[in-house]
């Protein structure tokens, strides 16, 4: 199961250009449907209005700006330096890392090597396989262990919000990639069924760009960058102590204990 490309299989009943003009789609969806969220929500306007007013005592060279770009990437980005949670920030990570390595193989899968005539690298299988379960993993821990509803005010895991749409057709997607995969491998009557709910799944989840949080992962480097940047120049220090500072009458306010 995990050296096989299930979009090579599907090649027998399916015809490759259908599958690959469906992944230009979801691509499609996602650059519009993050578009749609910043003009409805004004994020780039807000971005660039308060780079703007937040000029400071000093100004950030393009050098020491390239320098404050690399340390986003790194710390922000790439380890997710944002979460005070050791166990938000590895959830995060599990999740983030097996969504890269999901996505990227169904591209070059589906692409690449669509039909059977061509040999799929181990590689890309493993990769995808691998990808949608560290997804499972991060994003199941996180939905039943780790949010702060759950863990915190003791509402019930299976509580829903319009912010969860994100996450759970993230998880939904995933876990019916794995499904469908082994029920194609083992020519299970039930493929054409999983498949089925494999594709909804993806056009909820690609297609929700505008009412879920998915666009959230295109902000937050800008945000993050953009925090880095008022602090070399200086703006930020005009701002008021974050509310997990300590406070001025000598009592330490102490971390929330869901983190």
């Amino acid at each position: 199961m995990f050296e096989t490309n299930p979009f090579s299989i599907l090649s027998d009943s399916v015809d490759p250009a259908i599958m690959q003009a469906f992944v230009i789609v979801m691509i499609a969806l996602v650059a519009l449907g993050t578009l749609a969220d910043m003009i409805h929500k004004k994020s780039a306007k807000y971005f660039f209005e308060n780079a703007r007013r937040s000029r400071g005592n000093r100004t950030v060279g393009a050098g020491e700006r390239v320098g404050l770009a690399f340390k986003t990437a790194i710390i922000d980005w790439l380890a997710a330096g944002e979460f005070c949670s050791t166990r938000r920030r590895l959830a995060h990570l599990l999740t983030m890392y097996g969504f890269l390595a999901y996505a990227i193989s169904t591209i070059a899968m589906v692409f690449v090597y669509p039909t059977l005539d061509v040999e799929t690298p181990t590689v890309w299988p493993m990769l995808w396989h691998i990808g949608a379960a560290l997804v499972c993993i991060g994003g199941y821990w996180f939905w039943f262990f780790i949010r702060v509803d759950v863990s915190a005010e003791g509402h019930s895991p299976f509580r829903v919000v319009r912010a969860d749409l994100f996450v759970l057709s993230l998880l939904a997607n995933t876990t019916l990639a794995l499904i469908w995969s082994y029920l194609q491998v083992i020519d299970s009557d039930w493929t054409d069924i999983a498949l089925g709910l494999y594709l909804a799944s993806a056009l909820v989840l690609f297609g929700s760009v505008p009412w879920s949080k998915f666009s959230h992962m295109f902000y937050k480097p800008a945000a993050a960058f953009q925090k880095r940047v008022e602090e070399a120049n200086g703006s930020r220090a005009n701002l008021p102590p974050p509310a997990d500072a300590p406070a001025k009458l000598g009592s330490a306010r102490t971390q929330p204990s869901h983190y």
